[in-house]
């Protein structure tokens, strides 16, 4: 067996903060969400949560846009797709920037935890807390 057979690729844990244009994902959201995910898919990457995160004025004006939303995606992805995104978000006309920041596992799964959706307890049905207390 070969070094390289034996040895295995790992995947990193990354957080991406794309900034896309604010109008474009007002009017028509699965349709910029999609092409975040295949700019990743596109890399190899694998998509563990996202979620758009701020919506705003922009400090000044990018390509023409004062407004823009940033979106909020983590990801596992081995490093050599790094310059996939850069390239891929350069030739989008919906991407505006984006920045990736590698995390260690305890930090990423913090935010995966902060942007994934909150699930709501079902609360206890009163008759059966009633048969409890008896």
């Amino acid at each position: 067996m070969s070094v390289a057979e034996v040895s295995e690729v790992k995947e990193h844990l990354y957080e991406g903060m794309f900034l896309v244009d604010s109008n474009a994902y007002a009017n028509d959201p699965e349709t910029v969400t999609a092409e975040l995910m295949q700019i990743l898919e596109k890399a190899g990457a694998n998509v563990v949560a996202h979620r758009p995160w701020q919506d705003g004025k922009l400090a000044y004006e990018i390509e023409g846009r004062r407004k823009g939303l940033h979106y909020i995606i983590c990801f596992k992805m081995v490093t050599s797709g790094m310059d996939i995104i850069t390239r891929q978000c350069h030739l989008s006309d919906t991407v505006l920037r984006q920045m990736i920041v590698a995390h260690p596992e305890q930090l990423f799964s913090a935010v995966v935890n902060a942007i994934s959706p909150v699930e709501e307890e079902v609360p206890a049905e009163p008759a059966a807390a009633a048969d409890a207390e008896v």
